[in-house]
């Protein structure tokens, strides 16, 4: 997204560039229909990590402590990259499975719509 300074003669350097993170990119997480968590968490990991231990390992840490995470069937996840569908492969890093630096990963898990099924 474009922004646009108040005065004409402003130049800022941005200070999320990729650079600024010692080798790490940042990746915004969002899990659909689940509001406790009401945004994107954004993280910084490295591009070399797999996809998998993305989904087993940093994901428990995020969203464990919603009832719901315990029962997501990983096989029946439904992926977007951006918002586009994405099938990712598990045993690929994050780079290989084209995340870039500020991506946006959300998933949607069949089934489980929140407490209650409230959303939430």
């Amino acid at each position: 997204m474009t922004i646009r300074a108040l005065s004409p003669d402003y130049e800022g350097t941005p200070r999320d560039a990729e650079e600024n993170f010692h080798g790490n990119r940042l990746l915004f997480v969002y899990w659909q229909n689940h509001a406790m968590f009401c945004s994107p968490i954004c993280i910084p990991v490295p591009p070399t990590m797999p996809f998998a231990a993305l989904r087993d390992e940093v994901l428990p840490g995020l969203y464990g402590s919603h009832p719901d995470f315990a029962k997501i069937k990983w096989n029946k996840v439904h992926w977007f990259h951006e918002q586009e569908d994405w099938k990712p492969n598990p045993s690929k890093t994050l780079a290989e499975n084209g995340l870039v630096h500020k991506s946006l990963v959300q998933f949607s898990t069949p089934g489980l719509t929140g407490i209650g099924g409230s959303g939430t």
